[in-house]
């Protein structure tokens, strides 16, 4: 059992830097009013005791946790799973260790969560959420709505409950898609099919719109539900190649759809690309580069995504406590649609 180490006290940095208590205390807790030489001093005894100024006595000074929601509207088996919400988290965290604060991860398995989410938003233990892969029935929206917590949204909202001011980060999806086909199409593809993702999202829905806009003719059969899994790939591949055996293209809606694609097509003695082009779209990287053949896909960055999503809702804090030294004329933060590219590989 290690023995218990005494914190240096307010006190103490006090007695350091020859100023009273309450001069430490607007110091360290953000405040203003104290001339430049008796910060110094009180800085540089703070960082010669190893002082930790005290979260919850700073946050009655600053009104802020310096703790930011991150809430994933997924089951942990999922989450855990998928390269792209690795890679969302990624760029959150960065962005905010960056602004020295603390990311607090919940995830949803059923409606019980949400309601266990809800009160959490609502019991004033974070400063703002970032939420991100609702589903369109999600009761997240109105609890956090409920809550009044500052959030932005990862993906376009899908709800339309007359809700203004909804600020959130999403790419291309529709654009990113429509290039997709035209490539295939460029190859010479006619008979190209679509594995969509799951229809209740927004960036599925948004896909397909976007595989409609070129292939506004294709055969209706041509369209598979899958559900951005990649067992949900090979599902929709198998029920594509017993409607459509003479298929010569496959747009999935993302990459882990497309890796369980080209497993069914090569159980099927399917040559990728001679018999079938198949695209991807997301380029994770630990995905798309470990297909056989590698994946041509449409790339969209999700760990800057993530970083976009802390920065606006940092951004968005900032105009709410312009007391601490914030410019309160800075514009509100908008809605970013952030562009993508095809890369182009081996399977198209």
């Amino acid at each position: 059992m290690t023995e218990t180490v005494q914190r240096p006290t307010l006190e103490a940095v006090a007695a350091r830097a020859g100023v009273s208590r309450a001069t430490v205390s607007r110091v360290v807790n953000g405040g203003d009013g104290v001339r430049e030489p008796l910060v110094e001093r009180v800085r540089r005894a703070v960082e010669e005791l190893g002082y930790v100024p005290n979260q919850a006595a700073r946050s009655l000074v600053t009104k802020r946790h310096d703790a930011i929601a991150v809430v994933v509207a997924e089951p942990e088996t999922r989450v855990f799973a998928d390269p792209f919400f690795a890679l969302q988290l990624r760029g959150i965290s960065k962005e905010l260790t960056a602004h020295d604060n603390q990311l607090v991860l919940l995830l949803t398995e059923g409606r019980d969560d949400h309601a266990r989410v809800g009160r959490y938003l609502a019991g004033g233990h974070v400063d703002g959420a970032l939420v991100f892969s609702l589903h369109l029935d999600d009761p997240l929206p109105g609890l956090i709505q409920r809550a009044g917590v500052p959030t932005v949204f990862g993906g376009r909202p899908g709800w339309s409950d007359g809700t203004s001011g909804v600020v959130y980060v999403d790419s291309d999806n529709r654009g990113g898609a429509r290039e997709a086909v035209r490539h295939l199409v460029g190859l010479g593809r006619t008979r190209i099919a679509h594995i969509t993702g799951a229809l209740d999202q927004t960036s599925a829905v948004d896909r397909l719109d976007g595989f409609r806009d070129v292939m506004a003719d294709a055969d209706p059969r041509l369209i598979a539900e899958g559900d951005f899994t990649p067992a949900g790939g090979e599902r929709a591949m198998r029920e594509l190649l017993d409607r459509c055996p003479g298929l010569d293209a496959v747009f999935a809606a993302n990459d882990l759809t497309a890796a369980g694609a080209l497993r069914v097509l090569r159980e099927h003695g399917r040559r990728v690309p001679e018999d079938v082009a198949v695209v991807g779209f997301d380029d994770m990287l630990p995905v798309a580069e470990q297909t056989d053949p590698p994946l041509t896909t449409v790339r969209q960055d999700i760990e800057e995504m993530g970083r976009l999503m802390a920065r606006l809702l940092l951004r968005g804090l900032d105009r709410l406590h312009p007391d601490e030294g914030h410019d309160p004329a800075v514009g509100a933060p908008a809605s970013v649609v952030t562009p993508t590219t095809l890369v182009r590989r081996a399977s198209a």
